[in-house]
């Protein structure tokens, strides 16, 4: 069975190099959703941007986001017709706009989208991530439906949390993709 495209989706000012996103996408051809402004991220924005690629691909997709592109996940879900194009989503490290350190720049993602996703996913959330508490994290997994992942003392699960290409995240993904390839 071929495998569904994987759309990756990250937050707030992009991932760099050392990411685990950019070297998932330079060892297996993932595509990065590319935003027209990383460093003043507006949300209706970067909804219409996932919608336009979800429906530019010939066939559903899998969705992996970091931080805020965690919060896109939910907020396109809520907003969109299309969710039947994606099978799953790995939604990693999200970001909590409602921080008052974040609400400034981030303004216009704010109130959350809490709502159900309409497909799988799986939230992986660390117990010291500086953007986000595991108690928040945990509230957004049980909104979203996903199931939750304890990273353990990970910070933001980005390049400064010494990931590499995060084989775990890597299996995280395959576990969903697989789960997907057996529930149709």
């Amino acid at each position: 069975m071929k495998q569904a495209p994987i759309l990756l989706l990250p937050g707030w000012q992009n991932s760099g190099p050392e990411h685990w996103q950019s070297l998932w996408q330079s060892q297996f051809d993932y595509q990065r959703v590319e935003q027209h402004d990383w460093m003043l991220p507006l949300r209706g924005d970067w909804i219409v941007r996932l919608e336009d690629v979800v429906l530019s691909s010939p066939e559903p997709v899998l969705l992996v986001a970091h931080s805020l592109g965690c919060q896109l996940v939910a907020a396109w879900s809520a907003c969109t017709r299309h969710t039947h194009l994606v099978k799953a989503a790995l939604l990693v490290a999200p970001g909590d706009v409602e921080r008052e350190e974040l609400r400034p720049v981030l303004a216009s993602w704010s109130p959350l989208v809490l709502k159900p996703l309409p497909f799988p996913s799986t939230l992986v959330a660390s117990t010291n991530d500086p953007y986000c508490s595991f108690a928040r994290a945990s509230l957004f997994a049980r909104a979203w439906g996903s199931e939750l992942v304890n990273a353990g003392a990970m910070g933001h699960l980005n390049a400064d949390s010494g990931l590499g290409d995060w084989p775990q995240g890597q299996a995280l993904l395959q576990r969903l993709i697989s789960h997907e390839e057996f529930s149709f």
